[in-house]
């Protein structure tokens, strides 16, 4: 048991020094066969798009992200219900239950997130 184990780690070993090593080999491949052409305007800030004028330090609300994550999140939550209700008339009492307890807990959260002006957009 103790020699299948040990071959077990040993062959994960291999393939990660050999991912490795393919990593580095096509790295280094690729270092040599870029172009070399440096210009100004590559070597400027912003390649592509339009200099910028003034202060580049812009504070954004981080109520803007908080409202991103909820609606990421309740987007994933329904996306998980969609296989309960295709399957919805031949589940038991007891998937009926959990899924119902799923959907208050989501209802849960987002009285939550309501309450708490996430979902209030100033």
């Amino acid at each position: 048991m103790e020699t299948a184990v040990r071959t077990d780690f040993g062959f994960v070993g291999v393939m990660f020094v050999t991912a490795f090593l393919l990593m580095a080999a096509t790295l280094y491949a690729a270092s040599l066969l870029r172009p070399k052409k440096p210009n100004k305007e590559k070597l400027s800030t912003y390649e592509c798009g339009m200099e910028t004028v003034g202060d580049t330090w812009v504070q954004f609300r981080s109520q803007y992200y908080i409202f991103a994550l909820v609606f990421v999140l309740f987007d994933v939550e329904v996306l998980l219900l969609f296989p309960i209700a295709v399957a919805f008339g031949s589940l038991s009492l007891f998937a009926t239950l959990q899924a119902m307890l799923f959907v208050v807990i989501l209802l849960a959260a987002l009285l939550f997130a309501w309450r708490k002006g996430v979902l209030e957009w100033k």
